[in-house]
C-alpha cells in the first residue's frame, strides 16, 4: 500500500439539503480524486481527504453549479422553546376553572334543577370556551395536515356532549385533561432538565492570581484565556485548564460521570464544573465560556433533544392511525345504540398522548442520564440503535489499551546513542497526540532532555512521522523517519536486518527510527492492556453481544497477542484507516456495528458505524467529530452502560406501547357495552397516559434503581 496522510476541510452549508440530496452531493464529492469521507452536520459538511484534493472542484460541487437544487429548511422543523412556566400555569388555570365549572354545574342541578335547565347555552358556551384550545388544535389537524388527531378526537366527543345536552360530561373529561396534561409536562421537562443543577456553574466570581502573586476576586466573564486563577476547597472550577501548582481531590462527575474523586496535581488537566473537594489548585485558563467541555456537555444535551429516534416517528404514525379507530367505533356505537353516553366514552379514549409523550419523555430521559454519566449521545436516533448492536469493534491502541505506553527498552545500530535517536524520534513526534508518540515524550521529559526543534513534520496516518530536523548538541539531524516496520520498507530505509535477531515480549510495541533512510535503531513500548477491559467485553456477551472484533495499525504479532489475552472474536493488524472504514461497512452487511475509537485515524470507521463511540480523555476532535457518543472517562465500562442504556430505554418504550393500547382498548370496549360512563372513561384514559409517562420518567433514577426493575 502507499503512504497516504489523513486530513480534513470543512465548508459551512448555506442551505439544508434532504436526505436525497445528501446522497447525490455526498455521490458528487466521492468522484473528487483523494476524497475518503463526507460528513454532514448542521451547518457544515467536514470532507476527509488523503495528500492533497482539488478545492476548487469541492468548491464547485458545494456550490451546487452541479445542478443540485437548494431547498431552505422548513421553520415547522426547527426546535421551538417553549415557556414551560406559562403553559404549565394555564393548564393549572383550565383544570381549576374547569374543575370549578363542574362542582357549580352539580350543585346547581341537584339544588335548583329548573334554574340548571334554563342555563343550557350558558352551559355549553362556557364548556367551549374551556375546550377552545383543544378545538382549535383539532381543526388545525384536519385543515393542515389533513387527519385527524388526538385534539380532534377530544374536541369532537365536547362538541357531542353539548349536541346531547350534557355539557358537564366534558367538563369532567377537561378537568382530568388539563391535570394529566400538566402533570406530564412536568415530568417530560424534568426529564429534559435532570442535569441542569448538576452542569450548572453558580459561579459568579473567581480568584485571579495577578503577577505579583496576590489573588484578586474578579467576574467570571471578565477570564481570558491564559490568565492564571485559584480553586479553593469547595469552590467549582469554571474553565478547563492545565494545574500550575497545588494538589487536589476533584469531583468531576459532571464531566466523565465518576463518582470517585480524582487526584489532580502538576500539569493535570481540569474542567469547568469539577468541584474541588479537598486542597487548592492554581490553574492556567486554556477554554472559557462555551469553548469548555461542560458548555460542550450542554450544547450537546440540547441538541440530541431535537434529533427524533426511529421509534417516536414510529409512535407518531401508530397514534395517528389509532385516532380514526375512535370515530370509527364510535359512529358503529352510535349507529347500533343510539346512546349518546356510550358514544362519548369512546371520544374520550385515545391512544396519542400515551403513544407519543412516553416516548418522547423516555428518549428525552435516556440522553439527560447518560449525559449525567459522562456519556454524551448526540440524538435519540443513536439511543434505539444501540439496542440493536450486535457486533462491537475496538481500536486498540488507546482503547483497548491504556493509551499510556512506556518505553521499556531500546537498541540502536553501531555509532549511534541511545539519547541521539530518542531526541530525534521527540522532535519528529513532538506535535502528534498518539500513545507511542507521548510514551518518547514522557521519556524525554523523564530524563530532563531538551527536544529540538523540527524545520517541518508529517502524519503518515497508520505508518508513522516523517520530520527535517537540524544538526543540534553535537549530534546530527537530517530526515527523519519514525513508525512502523512496513513504514521503514515503504520508505526503502536500509540497516533493517541488523536487527532481525532481537527478540521482544509478546504484545509490545516496535518503533522504528531511520535518518537519511538509514535505521538509527528501534524503541520497545509497552502499552498495557486498560483496565477492566476483559470484564466489558464479557458483560457484552451476556448482553446480546456476538462479535468483538479488533482493529490495529499494530503488527500482527502484537494484535495476535491482545486478541488472545482479551478473548477476542476477530482482530485485523497492520490496516489503514480507509481498510477500517471497509471493514465496518463489510460487518454491517451481517449485523448492527458500534465501533470505538479514539484516534484520526478512527474517524472514517466511526463515521461510517451503526454507532460511532469515541472513548477516553485522549480522543481527538476528529474522532469526537465523527462519532455518534462521546465517552469522557477512561473507563471502558461505561461502553456497557451506554449499549444496557439503549437496551433498556427501548424495552420500557415497548413496555409503554403495550400497555397505552391495552388499557386503552379495554376501556373502549367496556365504555362500548355500557359498564362505564364518560367519567370513569375519561379517568382511566388520563391515568394511563399519566402512569407511562411516569414510567418513561423512571430512567432518571439512574442504572442502580432502573436498569434492574
Amino acid at each position: 500500500m502507499t503512504n497516504q496522510t489523513m486530513r480534513y476541510c470543512q465548508i459551512p452549508l448555506q442551505s439544508y439539503l434532504t436526505v436525497n440530496q445528501r446522497n447525490k452531493l455526498t455521490l458528487r464529492l466521492h468522484a473528487i480524486k483523494n476524497v475518503v469521507l463526507v460528513r454532514y452536520y448542521s451547518k457544515a459538511v467536514r470532507i476527509f481527504y488523503k495528500d492533497s484534493i482539488n478545492k476548487l472542484a469541492i468548491i464547485q460541487v458545494l456550490g451546487y453549479k452541479v445542478n443540485i437544487p437548494v431547498v431552505n429548511k422548513p421553520k415547522e422543523t426547527l426546535p421551538v422553546k417553549k415557556d414551560i412556566n406559562n403553559e404549565l400555569q394555564a393548564y393549572k388555570r383550565d383544570a381549576i376553572i374547569s374543575l370549578v365549572g363542574f362542582v357549580g354545574l352539580q350543585v346547581l342541578k341537584k339544588f335548583a334543577p329548573q334554574v340548571y335547565t334554563s342555563l343550557n347555552i350558558v352551559r355549553s358556551l362556557f364548556v367551549l370556551g374551556i375546550a377552545r384550545n383543544v378545538i382549535k388544535n383539532g381543526l388545525k389537524g384536519l385543515i393542515t395536515d389533513g387527519q385527524p388527531n388526538a385534539d380532534t378526537l377530544t374536541s369532537t366527543a365536547v362538541i357531542a356532549s353539548v349536541l346531547a345536552g350534557k355539557p358537564e360530561s366534558s367538563l369532567s373529561l377537561m378537568t382530568l385533561s388539563n391535570v394529566a396534561e400538566m402533570l406530564t409536562i412536568y415530568a417530560a421537562e424534568r426529564a429534559r432538565k435532570h442535569i441542569s443543577s448538576l452542569l450548572k456553574l453558580d459561579q459568579q466570581y473567581v480568584w485571579r492570581v495577578e503577577d505579583d502573586g496576590h489573588e484578586v476576586k474578579v467576574p467570571i466573564e471578565t477570564i481570558k484565556v491564559n490568565d492564571v486563577i485559584a480553586v479553593h476547597t469547595g469552590e467549582k472550577i469554571c474553565v478547563d485548564g492545565k494545574v500550575l501548582s497545588g494538589n487536589a481531590a476533584i469531583d468531576q462527575a459532571s464531566i466523565t460521570g465518576e463518582s470517585n474523586p480524582a487526584l489532580k496535581g502538576q500539569d493535570d488537566p481540569v474542567y469547568a464544573g469539577s468541584v474541588v473537594q479537598g486542597g487548592q489548585l492554581t490553574i492556567l485558563v486554556q477554554k472559557v465560556g462555551d469553548d469548555t467541555s461542560l458548555a460542550r456537555i450542554v450544547h450537546l444535551v440540547e441538541d440530541a433533544q431535537a434529533r427524533r429516534a426511529p421509534v417516536q416517528n414510529f409512535a407518531d404514525r401508530m397514534a395517528n392511525m389509532l385516532v380514526p379507530i375512535s370515530f370509527i367505533g364510535a359512529a358503529i356505537v352510535y349507529g347500533t345504540t343510539r346512546d349518546w353516553q356510550r358514544v362519548l366514552n369512546l371520544l374520550f379514549i385515545d391512544f396519542s398522548c400515551g403513544l407519543k409523550l412516553s416516548t418522547a419523555t423516555a428518549i428525552s430521559a435516556a440522553v439527560a442520564t447518560a449525559a449525567k454519566q459522562g456519556i454524551l449521545i448526540k440524538g435519540g436516533n443513536y439511543i434505539e440503535a444501540l439496542a440493536d448492536i450486535d457486533t462491537v469493534v475496538m481500536d486498540k491502541t488507546g482503547t483497548i489499551t491504556v493509551g499510556e505506553p512506556k518505553i521499556v527498552e531500546t537498541h540502536t545500530a553501531e555509532g549511534v546513542c541511545e539519547k541521539e535517536m530518542i531526541l530525534l524520534a521527540a522532535s519528529a513526534e513532538i506535535h502528534s497526540v498518539h500513545p507511542l508518540a507521548v510514551a518518547i515524550q514522557n521519556y524525554v521529559e523523564e530524563q530532563g532532555w531538551k527536544v529540538p526543534d523540527h524545520i517541518d513534520s508529517d502524519t503518515v496516518v497508520a505508518h508513522g512521522m516523517e520530520a527535517n530536523v537540524d544538526d543540534f548538541d553535537g549530534f546530527k539531524g537530517g530526515h527523519i523517519i519514525v513508525g512502523s516496520h512496513h513504514f521503514m520498507m515503504d520508505r526503502e530505509v536500509t540497516g533493517l536486518d541488523n536487527f532481525s535477531d532481537i527478540e521482544t515480549m509478546p504484545g509490545h510495541n516496535i518503533l522504528y527510527v531511520a535518518r537519511d533512510a538509514k535505521l538509527m535503531g528501534l524503541i520497545v513500548i509497552n502499552d498495557p492492556i486498560r483496565p477492566q477491559m476483559k470484564k466489558t467485553f464479557n458483560q457484552m456477551r451476556r448482553h446480546g453481544i456476538d462479535e468483538i472484533v479488533m482493529l490495529t495499525g499494530d503488527s500482527e504479532e502484537v494484535a495476535n497477542t491482545v486478541a488472545h489475552k482479551m478473548g477476542i472474536d476477530n482482530y485485523y493488524a497492520e490496516i489503514l484507516p480507509e481498510d477500517k472504514a471497509e471493514i465496518v461497512n463489510r460487518l454491517q452487511k451481517n449485523g448492527h456495528v458500534l465501533m470505538v475509537g479514539d484516534g484520526i485515524n478512527d474517524a472514517p470507521a466511526l463515521a461510517f458505524a451503526d454507532v460511532g463511540v469515541a472513548l477516553g480523555g485522549r480522543r481527538t476532535d476528529i474522532a469526537v467529530e465523527s462519532s455518534d457518543i462521546t465517552i469522557n472517562s477512561d473507563n471502558p465500562i461505561k461502553l456497557m452502560d451506554a449499549l444496557e442504556l439503549g437496551q433498556n430505554t427501548m424495552k420500557l418504550i415497548r413496555q409503554n406501547f403495550t400497555a397505552t393500547i391495552t388499557i386503552n382498548s379495554a376501556a373502549m370496549l367496556l365504555g362500548a357495552l355500557g359498564r362505564i360512563n364518560p367519567l370513569v372513561a375519561a379517568i382511566i384514559h388520563n391515568t394511563a397516559t399519566l402512569a407511562v409517562v411516569l414510567n418513561s420518567s423512571r430512567i432518571l433514577m439512574g442504572k442502580d434503581n432502573f436498569f434492574n426493575k
